[in-house]
């Protein structure tokens, strides 16, 4: 199973780094919402990417989007990594990897790592639509951060 573009995005809930859960079906009905999956925290392409999306926070608050990373990391590797990062956004703990089954970036190995997220970005409209998917085949590779603009400016 994906979330397709035109699909509803599944709900799911998952913890954030503060260990509070967070239905991913309430925030889809308060904001556009950017899901940023990426397959480990403190590597160096993920912290590149979440810090891309930290530092361009301030042009997707004023489209009224809110950002979450979702991960397979526990709520205390993920707190520690937004403290180191300063990253201003939540990270979702996806340990039991109900999320990354349920969006289909499932991955089973990558680089002997088995069952991690792979790299995907997902952009779900207040009616809880998928608008925007890019899942990446290579971990190295960052998402096209001009699409996601762009499918967000259409909202």
């Amino acid at each position: 199973m994906t979330a397709e573009v035109g699909s509803k995005a599944p709900d799911v809930t998952l913890p954030n780094q503060d260990r509070q859960p967070v239905k991913l079906g309430e925030q889809f009905a308060k904001h556009a919402t950017v899901l940023a999956f990426f397959p480990a925290a403190f590597t160096s392409v993920c912290t590149k990417e979440l810090c891309t999306f930290r530092d361009s926070l301030a042009n997707l608050n004023k489209a009224h989007a809110q950002v979450f990373g979702i991960s397979v990391d526990t709520p205390f590797t993920l707190k520690a990594f937004a403290n180191e990062q300063r990253l201003n956004f939540p990270l979702l703990s996806d340990f039991n990897k109900e999320a990354i089954r349920a969006y289909g970036v499932y991955n089973e190995d990558m680089l002997g790592l088995k069952g991690i997220a792979r790299r995907a970005v997902f952009l779900v409209d207040t009616r809880g639509v998928v608008r925007h998917r890019e899942i990446l085949d290579n971990p190295g590779n960052e998402p096209d951060y001009a699409k996601l603009n762009q499918a967000i400016g259409q909202l």
